[in-house]
């Protein structure tokens, strides 16, 4: 038995060695087809601190805690055990054999079967889980693994598992013929056994020959299972549920940004050659320079490694908007369809071209299929056609979710933008709603093609002026050296009605806390965030650059937004434009000078009643998280602090918040793109927040109170909201506690969520209607007659819509 389990032991560990070793050299040359990466290899201290703390601190699996602890004794017994693997290749020479100096030290004994047991139960728990899951498509955490690979995962498992039982089988036979050793007796305790002495104890009655055999058998078993593990990863190049044990490591290492924040914020650069393209020297690039992502090998090779990592866990799908509405995108299945068809055009690439033709026939048909474009069978897993549907790429509303959860740091949203920008910029293939939006941005600065003039029309009879930069006026600035802030309203702030009143509140704020700041007027354009996230790098530039260019010539340092994308785009983005800026959010500013006690709220006053005053009822508000001030720039605490201090108000969170806050629908261009497929993402997300019971429904963003807004219209139309809800900003509800009677002599504000007859702000250049503010909220709303006959008389020849 010895003699056959050390030839079959090593002839496996050959056959494996050799395979395991070719594999690497394939997968390697496979991802240096990508493009050059830039500013992957900067900090590099602060790198290998990243890598180290979310490999062996699973920072990122923790996000699912139960998961996550047992998660990692699989981790770590999987490095830790490696031991005994190295313990078995003695133990076919000599059945009494332990490692020199540590084999039988009661600390190693100790740690080794604590990590074999904890990883045997986590394996059959997570065993068990996979079984249990739901084979049809469903949504959140219970489809996680629709579209996965699931036999590669049952092996995998499998192989842990069986590993896990030899290793308790043979301590356990250790235990056992130590009777017959050097120092019977010595070790064979429960103190140098604790997991595995009451197997040794069964085992006890055997002769020292047949424990012999035992340890023999075991022990190969042990190498054959390991090796044949490597046999059939080697065999398997995109088999990321193995491959990412060695793939993390470096994946995690070359992420976006050492510090190990995740890979979102600001929009990476349009690269060439692995540097950003020059914009304003444009004509000096190559003509052949990709523009985008066209075809598999235009990726980096980030993207490369990052598609190679997928573990296919599926916990970017379980939160992905898109997917949880019945649409086509599954982060995860893009991931793989994209690694998949690396893999498979590899060799072609990697072949000389004379060679090409010659190449097995499934290997050229690969090399013709077009990254993205009409696609056979399932769009989210093509049988045929193009490797990506356009329904796929184009349902991305590039909140973050995907980024956020991943555990091996995957940057689903940069590579989805990547394509984007290549069917915008090269082959003119987009949804034909964005021509209108394109045109708006490029003939008038924002996107409902309004008159730039028409920008400060939200500050009509405020209490006070606001001061305009080189405005003329008296009191106006000739630049921001003057004040403290730059109040930078937005397109929606100056020409949406709802985000008017977040714009107008924001600045009776301001004014109240004594803070010195003034506006751009029609100096400002858009930032350029809905070119960008819908492919059109042209456009961002030229929006970005003029904004540049008057953000130097009036000294700007400090800037506040009310728009959580104006806010993204300032902050995260404008640096690859040479502009620095301190960019805040309006919920952080208010925030400050609340704690500052610059602005105070004061509770409402008592209400007479026919035996005295009465407590004012208090209300219930809920919270949604803007996917660009929280997911993408970490801000949560700002807007629930501000909320706390409402004195008549109770927060209550809607199940999914924070970090794992669903979208509005909003982001990614996605407000101004019919949503033809599945449910309208901000119905599921109005739904939710109509269903915490909270009167009021808090957002610190314009494109979420349109989505919101819109949802809320349509439940209540439909009977399942109460009329009294309303969707308002935070500074509107902070406002309204600020300057009650009482507070500062003032009198009391009037919180309203629309705009109704008679407001100031309505005018011929504005957007009033839910179906006018983009394609997106247009859907199943009818629009109010009468708040639109103050001013749709007056626009019947604007084209606001497509």
């Amino acid at each position: 038995m010895q003699i056959f389990a050390i030839v079959v032991s090593l002839a496996v560990t050959a056959v494996g060695i050799t395979l395991f070793v070719l594999a690497i050299r394939r997968i390697l040359a496979t991802i240096r087809v990508g493009q050059p990466a830039a500013g992957r290899t900067d900090h590099q201290g602060a790198r290998w601190a990243t890598m180290l703390r979310e490999t062996l601190g699973h920072t990122r699996m923790l996000q699912w805690t139960a998961v996550g602890i047992g998660h990692w004794f699989v981790f770590i017994g999987f490095g830790l055990l490696f031991l005994t693997l190295v313990t078995a290749f003695g133990q076919l020479f000599d059945a009494h054999f332990a490692l020199p100096l540590i084999g039988h030290w009661f600390l190693f004994e100790w740690v080794s079967e604590l990590f074999t047991t904890a990883m045997l139960v986590a394996i059959v728990a997570f065993i068990v889980y996979r079984l249990t899951r739901p084979r049809d498509r469903s949504r959140g955490v219970e489809g996680r693994f629709f579209g996965s690979t699931m036999w590669q995962g049952y092996f995998v498992e499998a192989v842990i598992l069986g590993v896990g039982l030899c290793i308790a089988l043979l301590r356990g036979a250790e235990y056992a013929i130590s009777q017959y050793g050097a120092d019977p007796g010595g070790t064979a305790s429960a103190f140098h056994y604790p997991f595995s002495f009451w197997i040794g104890e069964a085992l006890s009655g055997l002769s020292e020959s047949t424990l012999a055999t035992l340890v023999y058998l075991v022990a190969m078993v042990k190498i054959v299972i390991s090796f044949t593990w490597m046999i059939v990863l080697s065999q398997n190049l995109t088999m990321g549920v193995a491959w990412h044990r060695f793939a993390v490591f470096f994946n995690i290492w070359f992420k976006r940004h050492a510090d190990g924040r995740t890979s979102l914020g600001g929009l990476q650069p349009m690269m060439a050659g692995g540097a950003p393209i020059d914009f304003e020297n444009i004509e000096d690039l190559d003509e052949d320079a990709p523009l985008g992502v066209g075809k598999v090998e235009d990726f980096a090779w980030k993207g490369i490694l990052d598609f190679t990592t997928c573990t296919e866990c599926g916990r970017c799908q379980s939160q992905c908007p898109a997917w949880n509405t019945e649409k086509p995108l599954s982060p995860k299945l893009l991931i793989t369809n994209l690694r998949d068809h690396a893999y498979a055009k590899a060799p072609y690439l990697l072949a000389d071209e004379a060679d090409r033709d010659g190449l097995p026939e499934p290997v050229r048909a690969e090399a013709e299929r077009e990254l993205v474009g009409a696609t056979e069978g399932d769009p989210w897993a093509p049988s045929g056609g193009a490797v990506i549907d356009p329904d796929v790429l184009w349902s991305c509303t590039s909140c973050g979710a995907c980024v956020q959860q991943c555990p091996v740091d995957i940057e689903h949203v940069d590579h989805i933008m990547d394509m984007r920008r290549y069917q915008v910029l090269v082959e003119s293939s987009f949804p034909s709603e964005l021509n209108q939006l394109f045109k708006g941005l490029e003939t008038k600065g924002n996107p409902w093609n309004m008159s730039p003039n028409a920008r400060m029309d939200w500050a009509k009879d405020l209490p006070f002026e606001v001061k305009q930069v080189g405005g003329g006026r008296p009191g106006d600035p000739d630049d921001l050296d003057e004040v403290d802030w730059l109040f930078w309203v937005g397109c929606a702030g100056a020409y949406e009605d709802r985000a008017k009143k977040t714009t107008r509140a924001v600045a009776e704020l301001l004014d109240l806390a004594g803070v010195s700041f003034a506006v751009l007027g029609d100096g400002e354009t858009c930032t350029g965030d809905p070119a960008r996230r819908s492919g059109n790098e042209f456009v961002f530039q030229q929006l970005a650059m003029q904004n540049a260019e008057v953000f130097r010539e009036t000294k700007v340092k400090k800037v506040v937004s009310t728009c959580a994308h104006c806010f993204n785009t300032l902050k995260n983005e404008y640096s690859q434009l040479g502009v620095e800026l301190e960019v805040v959010h309006h919920t952080q500013l208010l925030n400050r000078l609340v704690r500052e006690g610059r602005l105070t709220p004061v509770a409402p006053s008592a209400a007479p009643s026919g035996n005295g005053a009465t407590a004012a009822p208090r209300r219930s508000i809920t919270y949604h998280d803007p996917c660009y001030l929280g997911r993408h720039n970490q801000v949560y605490s700002p807007p629930r602090e501000l909320l706390a201090v409402i004195p008549d108000a109770d927060l209550k969170e809607m199940p999914r918040n924070s970090e794992r806050s669903f979208c509005c629908g909003a982001g990614g261009a996605r407000m101004w793109m019919e949503e033809k497929l599945g449910e309208r993402i901000n119905m599921n997300r109005s739904t939710e927040a109509v269903e915490t019971g909270a009167d009021q429904i808090a957002v610190a963003c314009p494109f979420c109170r349109v989505m919101l807004s819109d949802g809320l219209t349509s439940l209540q139309a439909g009977g399942t909201a109460r009329e009294e809800v309303e969707v308002l900003d935070v500074a509107q509800l902070l406002l309204a506690s600020v300057a009650r009677p009482g507070a500062d002599g003032g009198t009391p504000v009037e919180l309203r969520a629309e705009p109704e007859p008679g407001d100031v702000t309505v005018t011929a250049e504005t957007v009033t209607a839910h179906r006018d503010v983009g394609a997106d909220a247009a859907a199943g709303v009818e629009p109010d007659p009468e708040v639109e006959s103050g001013a749709a008389e007056e626009t019947t020849d604007r084209d606001r819509r497509d």
